[in-house]
């Protein structure tokens, strides 16, 4: 059986009072740990792949200042492309920044709108795209539109690519807020 990602993440031994509050929900362990294993252990790597997967999630955690996450992708990475991985850390200083931000499609919803940055990869091709993407996913969800699909299908992602792109976003920033909370209730037992 493969270790839990989060278990590890979060630094939860077995038989621990945190080990013991994920048993109570198996079927939420289970559901993440191999929604993990889909996204990062693919059967197929036509649409995206590995180093591509391990780079967004290092960026992506990267974001999220996450430092004991980003280290676990970035070693991934580190091992299937280490000549990536300092570009990679590159882009992560260049993407830092605080959110949300967006424009509402709403003009009632126009007194919330928060300019922010707009992240420029300084990479090529596929990648820069895909960062680009994460960055917007990350920081301005509410811009999300059909242009921005547009540049990734112009930088050579199928759709089924930009769905599983999408997909690691998604499922690291829930990672990344259950490992947060798990080593809060860790610190505080």
């Amino acid at each position: 059986m493969t270790l839990d990602v989060i278990d590890r993440l979060a630094g939860i031994q077995p038989g621990s009072p945190l080990d013991k509050l994920r048993e109570r929900r198996p079927e939420a362990r289970e559901h993440a740990q191999r929604s993990y294993e889909a996204l990062f252990c693919p059967e197929s790597e036509d649409e995206v792949t590995l180093i591509e997967r391990d780079a967004v999630a290092a960026f992506v955690a990267g974001l999220h200042r996450d430092a004991a996450v980003t280290d676990f992708y970035a070693d991934r990475l580190g091992e299937l492309a280490p000549d990536l991985l300092a570009r990679v850390r590159e882009e992560i200083s260049a993407g830092l920044t605080s959110g949300p931000y967006g424009v509402y499609a709403e003009p009632e919803l126009a007194a919330e709108n928060t300019a922010g940055p707009v992240h420029r990869s300084a990479l090529d091709g596929r990648l820069a795209a895909a960062f680009d993407h994460a960055h917007l996913l990350v920081f301005r969800p509410r811009e999300a539109r059909r242009e921005s699909l547009q540049a990734l299908l112009d930088a050579g992602w199928s759709t089924t690519g930009i769905v599983t792109l999408s997909q690691l976003v998604a499922f690291l920033t829930f990672q990344i807020r259950a490992i947060a909370g798990l080593r809060l209730l860790g610190a505080a037992a």
